[in-house]
């Protein structure tokens, strides 16, 4: 499978672009060093500048790879970095990815983060091989539920981090979508 690494992408009210160097602040005020954010995707928590600034190299050199894949989630109207969306995991093998995002507290309740994974999934399946799209949300995440729903995805038995971990899901709800979901 060839890979093309992070090429942006917009949406009406969002761009999602690599992450620059000077990320770092927004990604501080707006979502890492939010421990309510950072437990809804099992991240840890960035209290200070040097530690988003460490989180925003390992991002950034990530770039370095063709199959790395992160976006870092830009509102248009503010200009501000208000989360990230990734594929946090890819199996070339299978064709397939698994997707985490966050967005800032203050914006919930917007629909940013729907709007930004639609507009991923849409991205992933008109320029990339990718079959699949998989997510999980811990069950009592209902918002993350939503949110998976309203982009299209469906939930399924399993996920591929599952599978070649040889584990069933214990208290997470899994989300798929595949490239004929969408014909």
């Amino acid at each position: 499978m060839d890979h093309f690494g992070t090429v942006d992408f917009e949406t009406q009210r969002l761009i999602c672009r690599k992450f620059h160097k000077g990320d770092a602040e927004d990604m501080l005020k707006n979502w890492v060093a939010d421990p309510d954010i950072q437990h809804e995707y099992g991240e840890p928590v960035y209290t200070d500048i040097s530690q988003a600034e460490g989180l925003l190299s390992k991002y950034i050199e990530g770039y370095n790879d063709s199959a790395f894949y992160r976006w870092a989630i830009i509102e248009k109207k503010s200009g501000q970095n208000i989360g990230q969306i990734a594929l946090c995991k890819v199996w070339s093998d299978v064709r397939a990815a698994e997707i985490e995002y966050c967005i800032s507290k203050s914006c919930w309740g917007n629909g940013y983060a729907g709007e930004a994974l639609t507009g991923l999934i849409g991205h992933i399946f008109s320029y990339t091989e990718f079959e699949r799209l998989e997510a999980y949300h811990r069950a009592e995440n209902t918002k993350s539920g939503r949110v998976l729903q309203k982009s299209g995805m469906h939930i399924t038995d399993t996920v591929e981090r599952f599978k070649r971990e040889n584990k069933s899901p214990a208290g997470e709800v899994c989300y798929c979508i595949t490239r004929s979901d969408l014909i």
